[in-house]
C-alpha cells in the first residue's frame, strides 16, 4: 500500500478510575475528538509530530532498537515498580509511544525495504485523561499493519497497543485501548483472564448532559499517580479497599442510571459526588480542582475528575460536570478558567479513513 490514513477517538472514564486497576468495573466512553495517523513511503523513516513540535529522521534499525530497549526497561520496572524505575522506563523522548508502537510492529512483521513517513495529527489534549497515548499506540500499530500489507487483526493490534501503553504508563488497565478501538460506552472489568468488555446501551439523557472541561495537564504521568495509589494501598490495605469498594458501588449504580430511559437527576448528583469524594480520599485531586468542585456543588451541581488525576496539581486533567439546570453553572467563576470541550460521549471507534 502506498499511503493511508487511520484515525482513533479519544476516551473519557465516566466512573471507576483507579478501582479498575484492582478488579473493579469501570465505565468508559469514546469521544468525538480524534487522532489521525498518515503513512506514506519515504526514505529513511521520518516521524512528524506537529502537536508536540517534534520531528526526526531515523532508520528501521534504530526504530527496532528503541522498541527493544523500551521493552527491557518495562521488564525492569515490572520487577520494582517504584517512582525511580518508572521515570527510567518512560524517559523524555517526545516520540516515545510512536517509536515503541512502530518498533513492535516491525518486530512482529519484519522490516520493509522502503522507508516511511509517519504523520500524527491530533485533536486530543495531551496528558489530561483523554486517551491520547492509547489512541496514538493503537492508530500507529493499525496503520503499520495495513501499510506493511499484513491482515488487520484488531485483537492482535489491541494486545500490542496495551504493551505499548505499558511502556508509557507502567501498568494500565487496558480500558483506554478497548474504548478507542470499539467506540461507544463500555463496561470494563479486569480479571484473571484479562479485560472483560461489554457494551452499554446508554438510553438516559444523562450522558448528553455531562459537560467536559480540562483543568490542565497534571505534573505527573498517569503511571506515577497509579503507582502512588498502589503505595497507599500497600500502606493502608483496609482503608483503601473500602474506598475502592465505594467507587465500585457508585459505578454499578451509575451504569443503571445510564441504561434507564428516565433521568433521575438527584440520583445522578449523588453518585457523581460520591465518586468524586472517593477520588479525593485516594489523594488524586489537587486543591484547586477540589475548590472548583465545591463551587459547582454549592451551585447545585456535581463534578468529578476523569482519569488518573494528580498528586500535586494545580491541574488534574479532565473534569466531568453535571447540573440539572446547566444555566446555574454560569456563576461558577472557577469553572470559567478551565477550557470547555463540546464532545459527544459514545462516539465511533477506530476506523480507516483513506488509502491509495
Amino acid at each position: 500500500m502506498r499511503s493511508l490514513t487511520v484515525s482513533a477517538p479519544g476516551k473519557l472514564i465516566l466512573m471507576g478510575e483507579h478501582a479498575v486497576v484492582y478488579g473493579r468495573p469501570a465505565l468508559v466512553a469514546a469521544i468525538d475528538l480524534r487522532l489521525r495517523v498518515s503513512l506514506s513511503p519515504d526514505d529513511p523513516v521520518i516521524l512528524d509530530l506537529p502537536g508536540l513540535g517534534h520531528s526526526e529522521h531515523l532508520s528501521w534499525r534504530e526504530v527496532r532498537a528503541y522498541a527493544a530497549a523500551a521493552r527491557e526497561r518495562w521488564s525492569e520496572y515490572a520487577l520494582h515498580p517504584d517512582s525511580a524505575s518508572f521515570r527510567e522506563m518512560r524517559g523524555e523522548d517526545p516520540a516515545h509511544v510512536v517509536k515503541a508502537a512502530l518498533g513492535e510492529a516491525i518486530a512482529l512483521l519484519g522490516e520493509p525495504e522502503e522507508g516511511l513517513s509517519l504523520l500524527v495529527e491530533s485533536d486530543l489534549p495531551i496528558g489530561s485523561g483523554f486517551g491520547s497515548s492509547a489512541a496514538t499506540a493503537l492508530a500507529v500499530l493499525a496503520g503499520a499493519f495495513r501499510w506493511l500489507g499484513a491482515p488487520l487483526d484488531l485483537g492482535q493490534v489491541e494486545r500490542l497497543a496495551l504493551e505499548v501503553e505499558r511502556r508509557q504508563h507502567g501498568n494500565p488497565s487496558g480500558v483506554d485501548g478497548a474504548a478507542i478501538l470499539r467506540g461507544g460506552v463500555l463496561w470494563a472489568v479486569r480479571g484473571p483472564e484479562g479485560l472483560q468488555i461489554e457494551p452499554v446501551r446508554a438510553r438516559s439523557p444523562l450522558l448528553a448532559r455531562l459537560r467536559v472541561y480540562d483543568t490542565g495537564m497534571p505534573p505527573e504521568a498517569t503511571g506515577a499517580v497509579v503507582a502512588a495509589v498502589r503505595g497507599r494501598r500497600e500502606a493502608d490495605p483496609a482503608g483503601i479497599e473500602s474506598v475502592l469498594d465505594r467507587i465500585e458501588a457508585a459505578t454499578i449504580a451509575f451504569r443503571g442510571e445510564l441504561e434507564r430511559e428516565e433521568e433521575d437527576r438527584d440520583r445522578a448528583l449523588h453518585l457523581l459526588r460520591q465518586a468524586q469524594a472517593c477520588l479525593e480520599e485516594l489523594g488524586v485531586v489537587p486543591g484547586k480542582v477540589c475548590a472548583a468542585v465545591r463551587q459547582i456543588e454549592g451551585a447545585g451541581g456535581a463534578a468529578k475528575i476523569s482519569g488518573a488525576g494528580s498528586l500535586a496539581g494545580p491541574g488534574a486533567g479532565s473534569l466531568l460536570v453535571y447540573h440539572p439546570d446547566p444555566g446555574k453553572l454560569h456563576g461558577c467563576t472557577m469553572l470559567k478558567s478551565f477550557p470547555f470541550h463540546a464532545v459527544h460521549l459514545g462516539a465511533p471507534g477506530f476506523r480507516e479513513e483513506a488509502a491509495g
